[in-house]
């Protein structure tokens, strides 16, 4: 495309009468006062943005299953998002991997009516994706297609919802599949940590940590498949997050058909179930014979909705949540060169109180003293204050950052739609449009309040998984042992067993055989 440009003598010529008439005078004088001579001197207007309100896209279907719809008729798509009510906490015991299994066999499994390979072939051929799984806390099942192949989508979706076939080989195959993940369990250290990282934090007996087994997954029948699925698959576990090429009212509509006169009758699916444990203070070491040490620093945390969570989230970001702003990473990465990455989290709980915590990757032989470095930043910004400048720039990111949770129709039935599930939207409908406001509230007092109630070093677990020769044999230069750090609690965590999760034992060395 061509762009219309003035020829330079037409330019000219324009600037020319423009000087040479008073008012251009004047009005280019009056503009050269108004920029500043330096970028820094530039002001803007307050940043404001208003978040999509829940009640513009919700809706309560004939057969009380909420649903959160959003048009957009910039393409001719649709998405169709039901989550289940539900999770694997749902196995019983010996039954560990039934509800995954269930969860991903749902869609590709086939149906009453189509083989898994004819419903498959049918989906390619309208460019349409149909995904299911379950997974801690919920199930979902999605479907993508175009906005012509609707009706048919959605009656494939109510065969796969109503009447799934759960294919004997495509469950050979799928047993086949998980036995030989196993087999890689302790392959990578980044696995092993965040498996005893929930071991350490939830305890052997939490639903987290009941892992699929060997024995479990072989047991699997089709029948426990078939039982799972009557008994959970059903309307009043589900919500639905639609968006795209449609009418809200005739989605409404296809909605209610896709629902009605459910073929069985499920149960209404439990509450998430809360941990029983809380942490032990004190290091535990995993032996894994890899270059990098890793580390993760555990506190107890809070829930979303504890009245100093605002506090708590700038906090967090000066400690180490705000990437290279953040203390942490600056001393850690920056000033020492001890790892490429180094950061705290504070991951608050939905169904019950979160964990707080840091984590980093560090060569074996200084592991400790960065670990040290990390607990001293804590205990600095616990006992000192945050600066203005630290308060502004992580106010600013996380108001700043707002709007991304929105950026799409998709993206906002799905949040909106999250809210709902997890129960916020009834105790807080205008949570979102009290966002800004409530972090822009966040003063130096409430962040060394949230600081003195959550960073407290010496409670802390330390797991740590690398080479335990030179985990525990420090750089002369920084002679740090982790048994300092933890006041000398210190134990040692055998790798487990692929395929019983069970812990190995440890040999005379030190070692699990």
């Amino acid at each position: 495309m061509k762009k219309n440009i003035l020829p330079p003598a037409v330019l000219v010529a324009f600037l020319a009468a423009l000087l040479a008439a008073p008012h251009g005078r004047a009005a280019l004088a009056a503009g050269a006062d108004t920029i500043p001579s330096k970028p820094d001197q530039l002001s803007f207007k307050p940043f404001s943005y208003n978040p999509p309100a829940a009640k513009e896209y919700r809706a309560v279907l004939k057969s009380g299953v909420v649903a959160y719809l959003a048009e957009n008729h910039e393409l001719p798509l649709v998405n169709v998002q039901i989550i289940l009510r539900g999770g694997t906490y749902l196995n019983a015991a010996g039954k560990e991997g039934l509800a995954e299994t269930a969860g991903y066999l749902l869609a590709r499994g086939g149906t009453k009516n189509r083989k898994a390979e004819d419903l498959e072939e049918r989906l390619a051929f309208l460019a349409a994706q149909l995904n299911s799984a379950y997974g801690e806390d919920r199930g979902t099942v999605s479907l993508n297609l175009l906005a012509k192949d609707l009706d048919e989508g959605l009656a494939i979706l109510r065969e796969v919802l109503t009447e799934p076939r759960f294919q004997d080989d495509k469950l050979k195959l799928r047993k086949d599949q998980i036995l030989a993940d196993m087999k890689q369990r302790n392959d990578s250290s980044a696995d092993i940590e965040r498996r005893e990282r929930s071991f350490l934090l939830y305890g052997d007996s939490y639903y987290l940590n009941r892992f699929e087994t060997k024995a479990s997954v072989e047991g699997l029948t089709r029948e426990d498949l078939v039982a799972f699925h009557r008994k959970w698959v059903d309307p009043r576990n589900m919500l639905i997050a639609a968006a795209g090429d449609f009418k809200k009212a005739e989605m409404a509509a296809k909605l209610d058909k896709l629902l009605a006169n459910w073929p069985f009758r499920g149960e209404a699916a439990p509450p998430v179930p809360k941990p029983p444990s809380t942490m032990t203070p004190g290091t535990v070491l995993v032996d894994k014979d890899v270059n990098q040490g890793r580390v993760s620093i555990m506190l107890p945390g809070l829930l979303r909705t504890d009245p100093d969570f605002f506090a708590a989230a700038v906090m967090n970001d000066i400690l180490g949540g705000g990437g290279f702003t953040s203390r942490i990473m600056t001393h850690v990465r920056s000033d020492e060169g001890l790892a490429y990455s180094a950061s705290s989290q504070l991951q608050p709980g939905v169904w019950y109180p979160g964990r707080f915590g840091a984590a980093f990757q560090s060569k074996a032989r200084t592991a400790a003293y960065a670990a040290q470095i990390v607990l001293e930043e804590m205990t600095k910004l616990r006992d000192g204050d945050a600066t203005d400048e630290e308060m502004e720039t992580a106010k600013r990111a996380f108001i700043d950052q707002l709007p991304r949770r929105f950026s799409t129709p998709v993206q906002v039935v799905g949040l909106l739609a999250d809210e709902e599930y997890t129960g916020r939207y009834a105790s807080d409908p205008l949570y979102y449009a009290k966002y800004q406001a409530n972090v822009e509230k966040v003063t130096k007092a409430g962040v060394k309040r949230a600081a003195q109630r959550l960073l407290k070093p010496e409670s802390a677990t330390l797991l740590v998984v690398g080479k335990k020769a030179d985990l525990l044999n420090p750089d002369p230069k920084h002679p740090v042992k982790f048994a300092d750090l933890t006041n000398g609690k210190f134990t040692e965590a055998p790798l487990r067993d692929p395929f019983t999760m069970k812990p190995m034992a440890l040999t005379a060395a030190g070692t699990a055989k």
